[in-house]
């Protein structure tokens, strides 16, 4: 609601004041008890035209057509109520406002010049020109017709800006739904990015590590039994460790692998789940004590690593994998190296790894780089603020 329709009932008021002090001029005034009568009956009318249809044009929506009806009808009962009736004139200060409110400014500032000139001619025509009264009536009427002028425009003026404010206000809240929509979409897309990276690097991967492993000890249970139990305990260890991710990403708190134990043992277990489980002889190497890093940085390094050890399983057919951690400059640098079969960095692979771990490296102003080529094994860097 804009301030004009907030303050509306000051100019209910107006009117009221206006049509009850004009009716009680006409009844004490020296006019024949018909003129009263006339003139009383003719601002009746006024005000009922303004209860019927004047107040719901002022406060209602505005309208492509002007209301000439109401406004033909509003001018014929002022005219006939000041010729019946000089002192009726006083309704103008309730008639001329609604002039301006219900019609374009040039045209009420036309017929509010014609509702002020009433005056005047109403005397002219009762007393001839050779009254006394006209010269002073004349130069008020002028200055009242000039006032009127002045307090209309403003009036309009003030409407206007009243209404602009409301619609400008309507669109500020609509672009605040719009932006707060946009926001709420934006969030639940990054939260479904951040639910797949996490499904991905834990919950996916350790499904992954329980089939390989299922897959050899069903080869292993008539051949190799010891081998199979090995193989067994593994797969049952895996499992409880992907239950507790995810559980901790259910809590929403950090990698379970963090939760007890520090970013190098974490590390450690990898490389050592690595050999355990792919036989691939693996090693990992920490040059010095690391400085407390955030949590969020030990989650970026941790889950680098995991996806680099998985991808090297999968795809590399590497015999030998070496990890390195370091602090370098205030940044800690991991490094990943394979004596696998390598590939193209440049060929798309259409997988969801490495383009999760550079997001991840990007959100706490890290990065990537990989260096790999057919047959030449491959090196991957993980580089984040310590």
């Amino acid at each position: 609601m804009n301030a004009w329709e907030r303050l509306f009932w000051l100019w209910e008021v107006l009117f009221g004041i206006t049509f009850v002090a004009t009716t009680a001029l006409i009844l004490i005034g020296d006019d024949a008890t018909v003129d009263k009568t006339i003139a009383i009956l003719c601002l009746v009318g006024v005000g009922v035209a303004y209860l019927v249809r004047g107040r719901g044009l002022i406060k209602g929506p505005d309208y492509e057509d002007t209301p000439w009806l109401f406004v033909g009808i509003l001018m014929l009962l002022l005219t006939a109520a000041t010729f019946a009736t000089t002192t009726s004139s006083f309704i103008l200060f309730f008639a001329c406002p609604v002039l301006y409110m219900t019609l374009p400014t040039k045209t009420a500032s036309i017929l509010t010049t014609i509702a002020v000139l009433l005056g005047p001619l109403s005397s002219i025509v009762r007393g001839g020109l050779d009254q006394p009264a006209l010269r002073i009536l004349v130069p008020m009427t002028a200055i009242l017709i000039i006032f009127s002028l002045l307090a209309g425009r403003y009036t309009t003026q003030i409407i206007e800006q009243s209404k602009a404010r409301a619609a400008l206000i309507e669109q500020l809240k609509a672009s605040q739904a719009e932006v707060s929509r946009l926001s709420r979409e934006a969030g639940t897309a990054a939260e479904r990015e951040r639910m797949a990276r996490e499904i991905h690097d834990t919950l996916a991967q350790g499904f992954t590590s329980i089939v390989t492993l299922t897959q050899a000890i069903e080869s292993e249970m008539d051949t190799d039994p010891k081998a199979a139990r090995r193989h067994l305990e593994l797969a049952a260890r895996t499992a409880r460790e992907n239950l507790a991710e995810a559980r901790a990403m259910v809590a929403a708190q950090g990698p379970s692998a963090l939760a007890a134990d520090s970013l190098e043992e974490a590390l450690r277990r990898q490389v050592e789940r690595l050999t355990e489980e792919a036989g691939i002889e693996a090693s990992i190497e920490v040059d010095g004590p690391l400085p407390a890093l955030p949590m969020a940085t030990e989650v970026v390094v941790l889950r680098g690593a995991q996806e680099a050890l998985s991808n090297i399983r999968k795809h590399s057919r590497a015999t030998e994998v070496s990890l390195r951690l370091s602090v370098v400059d205030g940044r800690v640098r991991l490094g990943v190296t394979d004596d696998g079969a390598g590939f193209d960095p440049a060929a798309p692979t259409g997988g969801f790894g490495l383009a999760g771990m550079r997001t991840r490296a990007e959100q706490v102003g890290g990065i990537v780089t990989l260096k790999s080529e057919p047959g030449a094994g491959t090196k991957l860097e993980l580089e984040v603020p310590a």
